[in-house]
This record gives C-alpha cells, structure tokens and sequence, in this order.
C-alpha cells in the first residue's frame, strides 16, 4: 500500500490511481473512507471485496461540489438545496431519488441515491483533480471499528487496497447525520453531529416511520465493533459492576475512574463533540491494548448526546447480556 502527504505530487498521485481503477482512502471531516471512481463499476466492486461488505449494502457517493447533484440524483425537491447551502460542505448525507443511469451497485438495489459533500481540504483537492464523484464508505473491514486516522486504515487495511493519504486525524469523528428526503416526509436515518434541531429549522422531521425507510450505511444492529467482548452500562448502573462486571482484563471507557482495577482507562470529555472526535480512536486503542473485554459508560440518554450513543449501541452489548464478539 503507497503511503500518501499532504504534497501536491501525492495529490495527483491519489487522483491518478482513482482515475486508474484503484482504491485510495481518503481522509474526510467524518471518518476515512475507501474511495473509488463512481463512475466504473469494476473499481466500485472492489471496494466491497476490500471491506468484505455485502452487496445489497448501499454506498454514498461524494460530490466534488454542487453541480454534480443532478448527476445522481433526480426529482430533487427545493428543501434539499436549502440545506445544501446551509451544511454543505460538511458532515449531512441526503437520499434522494436516484437517476436512472445510476448502477445498482451503488445503491443495492433500491431506487434511492445518497449524496454527501465533504468539507476536508485533502478529499476536496483530490476531487478537483480527479473531476469526478466518488464512493467512499469507511475504509476498514465491515462492520468493525471505523478509522479516524491514516494508521487505523494501515493496521486494517494493508494489502487489500493501493493506497491511503494522510490528512491527520478527522475532526468530527463519527459518520455523517443521514436524511432521507426521498420520501413524503423527511427523516432522519442515521444520527450525526448535525443534529436534528438544527434540520428542523429548514424542514419539518418525521417522528413515526410511515413506510419502511431505505437501506443506508451503518443501521445494521451490530456495527462499529471492536473484535473483543464489548459491554455497555449506563451511569446509574454503577452499582452493578462489582456483580456482572467482565472477568479478566478488561479496557475501560467512560468519564470518570471505576473504583475497580482495570486493565486500561479510557476516560473521554464530558462534551459530546469532543468525545466524538476521540471515540474511535479510543476504541481501537482499547482493541489493541491487550486486553480482554471493553466496558463502556454509556454518556447521557439526550439529544446532544445521540449519535454518538447509536454508535455505542451497535457496537456493544449490555452488561450482563451474552458477549458481543466480532
């Protein structure tokens, strides 16, 4: 795997491989994600044999800019440019009908489309070389722990893709919010760190699903997962740890110290925003730290506090609850 910087030679490099038919994890404000050419489909079904992903799972396809909406995307209602204006470019996935000459294997199937704008330099600079779309889901095996950094796509990813470009570690941490505006009503399919009261100021949310939702990345009840035992309790839970708390070494992750030995803490900022940019990263330290299990200290059942509880949920299971191992 060539190992890309920020230089404007391994910028062009990144684009030529594209161009070429090869994969390239990008950094973007979210997390990295494993882009190919949107346009050829033998580059597109290599990213799912690199991830081990499922071919009825969807990708998003990310725009160099705006004017490439109307490439994959059809019967664009006006609220979804409003919110273009408002959140592009930035962490806000939009589904929407799909166009027709777009390959099923981008959307598994389904008639609907997303779309995304990346707000990072590098996948930007990449793109306006490149002068196309690309896919890009996260650049890791399915279903495990997303990379927020160039190392987590090398420990994971070394020999099944061609290259990774360094951009640092990613500011927002965890996946963009996903809206699904393809329907009657606009809801929300997959919580980010833009958070429904700031959708809602351009768009009145469904709160009951009506009619089943489309398929989009990251809903599977298993997802986000360390491949270690991984347990969650919430804060009033405390009490329970000295009875059902894993045996053996064990990572802990939550705000403040247990009053048990752990084999590793982990304690994160009280602040949702800066726990997100650091959770997973956390995770994979915890995975790699030798230790047997994770015990997770759920943070607050809130709004500000959602997204990064849905990545906890998935990728956990309840304390005391048969072991989630992946």
């Amino acid at each position: 795997m060539d190992y890309l910087n920020a230089h404007p030679e391994d910028i062009d490099r990144a684009a030529r491989l594209l161009r070429e038919g090869r994969l390239v994890a990008l950094p973007t404000e979210t997390v990295y994600g494993l882009a190919a050419c949107a346009e050829d489909t033998q580059a597109i079904a290599k990213v799912f044999s690199a991830k081990g992903r499922p071919a009825d799972h969807p990708l998003i396809v990310h725009l160099p800019d705006l004017s490439h909406l109307t490439r994959w995307a059809c019967r664009i209602p006006p609220v979804a440019f409003r919110l273009a204006e408002a959140f592009w470019p930035g962490p806000l996935t939009l589904v929407l009908p799909a166009a027709p000459a777009v390959p099923s294997l981008i959307t598994g199937g389904q008639d609907t489309i997303a779309v995304r704008w990346s707000a990072h330099p590098l996948f930007q600079a990449v793109l306006d070389k490149l002068g196309c779309a690309v896919v890009a889901p996260s650049a890791n095996p399915f279903g495990h722990i997303s990379p927020t950094s160039a190392a987590h796509v090398l420990k994971h990813m070394e020999g099944r893709i061609d290259a990774v470009l360094d951009g640092g570690d990613c500011r927002v941490g965890v996946e963009s919010t996903i809206l699904d505006l393809s329907g009657p009503e606009a809801r929300i399919l997959r919580p980010g760190c833009i958070s429904a009261s700031q959708l809602a100021g351009y768009l009145p949310l469904a709160q009951r699903h009506s009619a089943p939702a489309p398929r989009v990345p990251g809903a599977l009840d298993s997802h986000y997962a360390p491949r270690l035992p991984c347990h969650r309790f919430e804060n009033n839970d405390r009490a329970r740890l000295a009875q059902d708390a894993p045996s053996g070494k064990c990572a802990f992750i939550g705000f403040r110290a247990l009053p048990m030995s752990t084999h590793r803490s982990y304690l994160l900022p009280a602040d949702p925003a800066a726990y997100a940019s650091q959770l997973y990263a956390v995770l994979h330290q915890a995975e790699s730290s030798g230790s047997e299990s994770i015990l997770i200290e759920m943070p607050p059942d809130t709004p500000e506090w959602l997204h990064v509880r849905d990545r906890l949920l998935r990728a956990s299971s309840s304390l005391g609850s048969p072991e989630r191992c992946r």
